[in-house]
């Protein structure tokens, strides 16, 4: 059963959306989604997210460093995921360049390294070949280069 969502007045919506941006770092496509589910009007969500970047509320380069040290730091996702998802939340490339840059260098091969080791143990195969085919993809899913990987696939040998 489809239900129709309950128009909220422009206040509460206010207050609503404010908790929604305090709680955690915001691209301005999930505030202004939010803000349409709330049953505003196209000049009400203007006028709010203007509001919100005006208080600094909503800030599109901080989600990205936030998204991009998350997605590294806690999911060890590689730069071609971060980048992705953030192309989806509509961040610019400028900022997804920023972003990305402020990851460590080190750190990302040292987490990429960690994640074969570890996905090495748990694969069952005594071709070399095929052992190294499955890491690749592996790593590739989470966003990991391929030269990359490959370079340090073939480095352990």
């Amino acid at each position: 059963m489809e239900r129709t969502a309950k128009r909220l007045d422009p206040k509460k919506a206010k207050e609503k959306i404010l908790r929604y941006c305090v709680y955690q770092e915001r691209s301005h496509r999930q505030v202004k989604e939010k803000l349409y589910s709330f049953g505003l009007y196209k000049n009400e969500v203007e006028d709010l997210l203007a509001e919100l970047i005006t208080n600094d509320f909503l800030n599109e380069e901080r989600f990205a460093l936030a998204y991009a040290g998350g997605k590294f730091r806690m999911k060890q996702w590689g730069k071609m995921k971060i980048t992705n998802g953030l192309k989806a939340q509509g961040i610019t490339p400028y900022l997804i360049n920023k972003a990305l840059k402020e990851i460590d260098e080190d750190d990302y091969k040292n987490t990429l390294e960690k994640l074969l080791k570890k996905k090495a143990t748990l694969i069952e195969s005594d071709n070399k070949l095929e052992l190294k085919q499955k890491l690749l993809r592996y790593a590739i899913s989470k966003g990991y280069e391929s030269e990359l990987v490959w370079q340090m696939l073939n480095d352990t040998d």
